[in-house]
């Protein structure tokens, strides 16, 4: 079962910068998209960036300027770093990944996992 272990969530000041970390185990064979998804109290889940195996990115408009996403694809492990965050910011960040488990003698099998929510709570 893969696993997504996310890392670096915290509390700062508008204008602060924070890298959050995604690194995903468990039998992959492969990973095609991985992304970085957000939710305010009282508000639904939103894409916050996503990328895939080839390195397309793709960002939500609330974000584009200030967040970047990467992808380490030899540690199947994800990024995003924020910088000039905003109070509006604060939220459980969520990793997501989709890919293939297994390999080409015993079958892949498709997946798809969320990690664990991490806090972002930025100050005004």
């Amino acid at each position: 079962q893969v696993q997504l272990v996310v890392s670096g969530g915290g509390l700062l000041q508008a204008g602060g910068s924070l890298r959050l970390s995604c690194a995903a185990s468990g039998g992959i064979f492969r990973i095609n998209d991985m992304g970085w998804y957000r939710q305010a109290p009282g508000k639904q889940r939103e894409l916050v960036a996503a990328t895939t195996s080839g390195g397309s990115t793709n960002y939500a408009d609330s974000v584009k300027g200030r967040f970047t996403i990467s992808r380490d694809n030899a540690k199947n492990t994800v990024y995003l770093q924020m910088n000039s965050l905003k109070p509006e910011d604060t939220a459980v960040y969520y990793c997501n990944a989709v890919g293939w488990v297994g390999d080409l003698v015993t079958g892949l099998h498709e997946f798809g996992s969320w990690g664990r929510g991490t806090q972002v709570t930025v100050s005004s």
